[in-house]
């Protein structure tokens, strides 16, 4: 009787579970039709239904085939095209003013003593190699993304659409296949300098003073100071690895990731290629309209020798002693003096 009694119940219980998808679909049907002839044309459980963002059957195969809307689609355009543009551009438009004001106030950083003549190789070849690499295609990007980010609200209404279109077109193509150039040098770059860029007991003094930027005092540092260090840790190490990394997932959809991925990575991208663009503005000031002499090292590979003394004094004093001890003296190629070679 007992196994009588079992057999039944769940006889009852799978006739249950097989009738039960029939009256719900034959419920939500009843609810459509209802509902079209109360609100004609307005089909919302559906809608809702395709947007829950649950995975359906499909032939197509891939990580988020089965889904034929990703609602999280619509909260990624509105944090990019929002907060994200612009309060990214009001920074970098800021930051770009107030070096324009610094430059207006406190003018070009000029040596105190003259030029002596005598010229201390600063970086090699190599190092000047990896420098232009990084640079060059770090420029290519920034303005290629800028024109991607915020052409469609500064270029458009002034060049109109097909010109607009094409530059815009121009500048994805660009911008996909400069990004792993860049993500080479990045890597290059550490390789190269990462010695030099190591905290030193100096440092504390330049924090202090600020480098002498806005004194004008001397402030001794070795190879690099703490403001070139702290540029090559959080700029070139953690963003410029940070945004190469995002840039990677974007530019490699074939590996099957899914839109979520895609969308955050692209968030990340964006926000971390703000901050980094917006960083370099100061970076590219001092290396060139800023600082006299400064952008020598990196055009010839040699730096005046009051230069060094005025701004890397340390590095200079370790630079001479190699130099005199070496015997690698020659003469410079438009004075008298001589040129060391380190």
């Amino acid at each position: 009787m007992k196994r009588f009694m079992t057999g039944l119940c769940m006889c009852v219980w799978l006739a249950l579970c097989s009738v039960a998808p029939v009256l719900a679909a034959d419920d939500l049907a009843s609810e459509q039709a209802r509902r079209q002839v109360e609100q004609p044309l307005n089909n919302a459980p559906v809608w809702k239904e395709v947007r829950s963002g649950q995975q359906n059957y499909t032939s197509v195969r891939g990580v988020d085939a089965g889904v034929l809307i990703n609602p999280g689609g619509q909260t990624w355009r509105a944090l990019r095209n929002g907060p994200v543009t612009l309060y990214g551009g009001l920074i970098f438009c800021v930051f770009a003013l107030a070096i324009g004001a610094f430059y207006k106030i406190r003018g070009k950083i000029m040596l105190s003593e003259p030029k002596t003549g005598r010229l201390i190789e600063r970086f090699n070849s190599a190092e000047r190699i990896a420098h232009w690499s990084m640079a060059i295609s770090f420029c290519i990007l920034m303005a290629s993304g800028l024109v991607m980010l915020f052409g469609k609200h500064v270029l458009l209404p002034v060049i109109g659409y097909t010109l607009f279109g094409l530059l815009a077109q121009l500048c994805k193509n660009v911008h996909n296949f400069v990004g792993p150039v860049f993500l080479m040098s990045v890597l290059f770059f550490i390789v190269m300098f990462v010695k030099d860029n190591v905290w030193q007991a100096i440092d504390a003094l330049w924090i202090r003073k600020v480098g002498g930027l806005v004194s004008g005092e001397h402030v001794p540092s070795h190879r690099f100071n703490f403001g070139e260090k702290t540029w090559f840790w959080l700029g070139v190490v953690f963003l410029g690895l940070l945004v190469s990394a995002s840039g990677l997932v974007l530019n490699f959809p074939n590996f099957e990731q899914g839109r979520l991925l895609m969308q955050q990575a692209n968030i990340v991208h964006v926000v971390s290629a703000l901050i980094i663009m917006t960083l370099s503005l100061g970076h590219i000031y001092i290396g060139t309209l800023g600082m006299e002499g400064a952008i020598d090292g990196m055009k010839s590979g040699y730096v005046d020798e009051t230069w060094a003394k005025e701004h890397h004094e340390l590095w200079y004093n370790a630079a001479k002693h190699t130099a005199r001890h070496s015997d690698e003296i020659q003469r410079s190629p438009d004075t008298s003096g001589s040129v060391a070679r380190t």
